[in-house]
């Protein structure tokens, strides 16, 4: 295996004496606004990304001038749950070293963006100083775990909270680089050996993502998880998990060796297990994941490749013990329920809208404002959504009229009155900040929205939750594969419709439309919306009815889903 060529990450990581690097050189270099070429790989472990502003490239370039660099930061927030404190702390550096706004991710993280690199360390210094840090948020390591955050849906929802808080703390890695860098904490003797117990030197192919799902809500997307827990109540109480394995979204346009997938289900355990089951899951992707070929590199192409039966036996015979057939369960959702919700502490928590996460302030409507005076008299938790919204949570009787003045006064209200199709909706970040995009995506989709909400109104679909989602690039950061309705980007201002996905989240649409110019989707839509309106069966989701109706092929592998599945 010695002259197996790895991928060039692996070398990397090889030598970075455990995420070090030049980083420390790099960030004191003022001769130029970015990072060296490796650091800018090896910064991803600890939370921050380098990018630039693509809207400016060219000018810049024809002036002879260095790209206008800059980095976001992706804060961890296990399970979605951070205290007012915490986002009003996140709203100040969106404003002292941010571009006076920051983002919800899919992944329920905090992001800001636009920090010179001047200001890195200060930021994640302070993001420390809250008791939130951003080591492992990006990397080649397991990053945020997800967990439905809203307590109102059931009493399991603290269990399996600590739980998914526990799996964070345990699979964080271990080097001792991140609060030397950041934080300056002590550096290690050159002459004590440093180890990752979990990751081991080269950490792991690719990134890894898990998350907790709690039944009839699959909120969280659990098929498209690296490693999923699906809550399994009996009689009111937490009786353990059913583990799910091999989901992820990303592809490339034309590769048809990538490709999206979904989990699979493989099998159940009790809730002490889940942290050591976690462990060893990680550990066998570590061992057999692909690291000659970063874009085969996930663990569904592991668990593809090799098959579920191995993969249960690999585990089994690692835990020392067999995990139990699947328990029954049933998921009816996977979106926000949106306004006030009593819960069984005798609270109530209010889901309040925010559209792709930004939270901003424009002219007509003061959201950051708004949430910011909220946070400032909100005495409870500020959950965050895995669909990029808010949960103001643990709110007492007497304080939801304080919390309603303020959402009518900064016109927070106002815009909760949308289309269900468009509550429903999510889009990632893409230009100008991305690198890996190709089309627009959160600045197109909220225009795109206005035109596809004329046809809703046409057809009386308003109130339909639609599941739509659109990504910039194949990656699919904002889970489009599994949206009913997905736009993903192909090339600038064209994009290929996806129909068919799960309305749970548990089935890939395929490709309806390909290179569809944005300004035309929502015509090219027309006919089919009208159609489902017209002909649905009672209670019939979109994303069945255009399988039944013979508007496109059902998706039943991945790797089906760069075929043309448009019916004749």
């Amino acid at each position: 295996m010695s002259d197996v060529k790895l991928s060039k990450n692996e070398y990397i990581k090889t030598d970075s004496n455990y995420l070090r690097g030049t980083i420390v050189e790099s960030l004191a270099d003022e001769s130029t606004g970015a990072v060296a070429k490796d650091d800018e790989q090896l910064l991803k472990f600890h939370g921050t990304y380098q990018q630039d502003d693509r809207d400016v490239r060219i000018e810049r370039k024809r002036a002879k001038l260095e790209k206008a660099f800059s980095f976001m930061i992706r804060v961890r927030v296990p399970g979605g749950v951070s205290t007012t404190g915490q986002w009003l702390e996140m709203d100040r550096m969106a404003s002292d070293y941010g571009n006076e706004n920051f983002k919800l991710t899919t992944r329920q993280a905090y992001q800001l963006h636009g920090i010179i690199k001047k200001d890195l360390k200060q930021t994640i210094k302070e993001i420390n100083d809250t008791a939130m840090d951003t080591i492992a948020a990006c990397g080649d390591v397991n990053r945020n775990v997800m967990c439905n955050p809203n307590p109102a849906l059931s009493s399991t929802h603290a269990e399996t909270l600590k739980v998914a808080q526990d799996i964070s703390e345990h699979l964080t890695p271990a080097t001792g680089a991140y609060h030397e860098i950041w934080l300056d904490g002590e550096k290690l003797d050159s002459s004590e050996p440093e180890e990752e117990p979990i990751y081991g030197k080269t950490y792991l192919p690719r990134k890894f993502k898990i998350g907790m799902a709690i039944p009839p809500s699959n909120d969280i997307d659990i098929y498209s998880q690296c490693l999923g827990f699906i809550a399994i109540e009996e009689e009111g109480k937490l009786v353990g998990f059913n583990v799910t394995v091999g989901g992820g979204m990303g592809m490339h346009h034309g590769q048809e060796k990538t490709f999206p997938r979904i989990a699979d289900v493989l099998g159940f355990i009790t809730p002490e297990k889940a942290v050591e089951v976690a462990e060893e899951v990680v550990k066998i992707q570590r061992d057999f994941g692909d690291r000659t070929e970063r874009k085969h590199a996930r663990m569904k192409y592991t668990i593809d490749d090799r098959g579920i039966e191995w993969f249960k036996g690999e585990i089994e015979s690692r835990l020392g013990y067999e995990i139990e057939p699947a328990r029954e369960f049933a998921f009816d959702s996977n979106g926000d329920t949106y306004g006030w919700t009593e819960t069984e502490d005798g609270k109530s928590q209010l889901t309040v809208y925010i559209e792709n996460g930004r939270v901003l302030d424009t002219d007509t409507y003061q959201l950051r404002t708004g949430l910011r005076e909220i946070a400032k008299i909100h005495n409870g938790d500020m959950r965050l959504s895995s669909n990029q919204n808010i949960i103001i949570a643990g709110v007492a009787p007497e304080d939801k009229a304080a919390i309603d003045a303020l959402m009518d006064q900064y016109g927070i209200s106002a815009k909760q009155n949308r289309s269900a199709a468009r509550l429903n909706s999510m889009a990632c970040v893409a230009l100008p900040t991305c690198g890996l995009s190709l089309a627009e995506s959160e600045r197109y989709l909220p225009t795109l929205m206005d035109e596809i909400e004329e046809v809703l109104d046409e057809t009386g679909l308003t109130q339909d939750a639609i599941t739509i989602r659109m990504t910039g690039c194949p990656n699919g950061c904002a889970r489009p594969y599994i949206a009913e309705i997905a736009f993903v980007g192909r090339a600038p201002n064209k994009y290929n419709i996806h129909l068919g996905g799960g309305f749970i989240g548990d089935r890939i649409g395929g490709i309806w439309k390909r290179s569809v110019l944005g300004n035309e989707i929502a015509e090219t839509l027309r006919p089919v919306l009208k159609q489902y309106a017209e002909e649905r069966n009672e209670g019939e989701k979109f994303g069945d009815f255009v399988i039944r109706a013979g508007i496109i092929h059902e998706v039943t592998h991945g790797s089906e889903v760069h075929k043309e599945h448009e019916t004749a």
